[in-house]
């Protein structure tokens, strides 16, 4: 099978196994679709990473893994993907997802101060806990879904492409060699 141009970036299968922290669970990691490159598995992987990349939880990659042993996706792009919410974008990530959820909700509350410290979150969590629970969940099913799609087309329209290719070789190999028989 044919290498892709960032397999070797990847950590090996046997490797990522065999570490010391996931022996509990290398039992669950042999399946042969967790590191296969094919549609299926990139798909649903880039399904279960862009929606868990929008949930506001601790451990993401955790629910990552376990969703993405669960779907038999690839778990190195699971995980990729959830990285997509950093401390640089996690602010504007969520403040995204809190509107959202706020118009879905039709729930917009005004707060007088905003403050990251633990006493305000904690005191202001009722009002902005459920639009940024919904508007994270829309936008992690909306992401992913759009991630999903995106990957099954662009393989499909690869795949067309290189058939086509493959026929028009086949075409021009067959008219060579109808005018110079005799040639390679």
């Amino acid at each position: 099978m044919r290498k892709l141009p960032f397999d070797r970036y990847l950590p090996s299968p046997k490797t990522i196994r065999e570490h010391p922290a996931l022996r509990p669970v290398s039992k669950w990691l042999h399946e042969p679709d967790l590191w296969h490159m094919n549609r299926r598995s990139v798909s649903g992987a880039m399904l279960i990473g862009l929606f868990c990349a929008f949930l506001p939880v601790p451990f993401q990659m955790l629910i990552a893994v376990v969703l993405g042993v669960a779907a038999r996706s690839n778990l190195a792009i699971c995980v990729m993907l959830v990285w997509l919410t950093n401390p640089l974008t996690t602010p504007p990530l969520m403040l995204l997802s809190y509107e959202i959820g706020a118009w879905l909700l039709n729930r917009h509350i005004a707060v007088g101060e905003l403050s990251l410290k633990w006493d305000w979150l904690r005191a202001n969590m009722g009002n902005i806990g459920y639009p940024l629970l919904a508007g994270s969940l829309f936008c992690g099913a909306v992401s992913g879904l759009v991630g999903f799609a995106l990957v099954r087309v662009g393989w499909r329209a690869h795949i067309v492409s290189r058939w086509r290719l493959r026929r028009e070789r086949r075409r021009v190999r067959k008219l060579l060699e109808e005018r110079d028989p005799g040639a390679p």
